[in-house]
């Protein structure tokens, strides 16, 4: 049988069991771990530029990757999440986030299978940007083909 609360105790309950956040403590979280992200990049780039012999254009290619492929293994050994519960949007945000959104499901349904596990829900996060990126863009280049070409 069903305990019947009050609403006062209700109102207890939720506060105990509601998380208590700080908006100045998340944004510097963010902020510091983007800009630890925006520094590995930027010493991928100066590797890859200076020490490996890429080319400038290139070099900004080998930075995606690498942020990619670095977000891809956090996420495959289980490390990604506990890391983004703690930077928030400074992981979420940029290719990090995206990378982790796309190999997240891949990971999680692998057991039912290549086509209806991996194939199936590998976009289930990742395939509404995807959608409506290119849509957008579509869009975009017919406005600039009529008006302006």
């Amino acid at each position: 049988m069903k305990k019947e609360f009050s609403n006062q105790e209700y109102a207890e309950k939720v506060k105990k069991l509601t998380p208590k956040f700080s908006s100045f403590s998340n944004c510097w979280h963010a902020f510091v771990s983007g800009g630890a992200i925006c520094v590995l990049g930027e010493l991928i780039r100066q590797i890859a530029y200076n020490r490996v012999g890429v080319s400038e254009e290139n070099s900004y290619i080998v930075v995606s990757v690498c942020l990619v492929l670095i977000s891809v293994v956090l996420t495959g050994f289980q490390l990604y999440e506990p890391l983004a519960k703690w930077c928030g949007a400074g992981t979420l945000v940029p290719i990090t986030g995206f990378a982790n959104s796309v190999a997240s499901p891949a990971i999680e349904y692998q057991k039912e299978g290549q086509v209806f596990g991996i194939g199936v829900k590998i976009f289930t996060i990742a395939g509404p940007v995807i959608l409506y990126g290119v849509f957008t863009s579509w869009v975009i280049g017919c406005v600039y083909w009529i008006f302006f070409f």
